[in-house]
């Protein structure tokens, strides 16, 4: 059983599960190995992360979204963190430790990941599990 099987879900949560792989699944993305291990990865940093399509791709949850996949460009997928469509607050740049330069700022509170191949996710993993984890404690 996965991962994303397991987890005990609402019934709203299971739905929004299940759209989001349909989606996913429908997609032609050159890229949907990544798109589907980044999600994974998204979805076990911690068990209060949810998901949904939101603003027309999968994007993920606690309290607020945080997390919104970019999957316009056909060569590269950027996640795009942020604090929700209607943002309470700001996230400095130096409010995240950042050691291995993943972050692409775009603004207060709002950040980008560019994910530009085969095996990227995977390399990248530690270093935006830590920040992600950073990232949720200024939902």
């Amino acid at each position: 059983m996965s991962v994303l099987e397991d987890r005990r879900m609402t019934n709203k949560s299971r739905n929004s599960a299940s759209t989001v792989q349909a989606f996913i699944e429908a997609s032609d993305h050159p890229l949907k190995a990544e798109i589907l291990s980044l999600r994974n990865l998204l979805l076990t940093i911690d068990p209060a992360i949810a998901e949904e399509i939101k603003w027309n791709a999968p994007s993920f949850l606690t309290s607020e979204h945080f997390a919104t996949m970019h999957l316009r460009a056909k060569d590269s997928l950027q996640l795009i963190l942020h604090l929700g469509a209607k943002p309470k607050g700001t996230v400095a740049a130096d409010a995240i430790v950042d050691p291995d330069g993943l972050l692409t700022w775009l603004g207060p509170g709002r950040a980008s990941v560019l994910f530009s191949g085969s095996g990227d996710v995977d390399r990248k993993a530690g270093a935006l599990t830590a920040i992600v984890r950073q990232w949720v404690n200024h939902l």
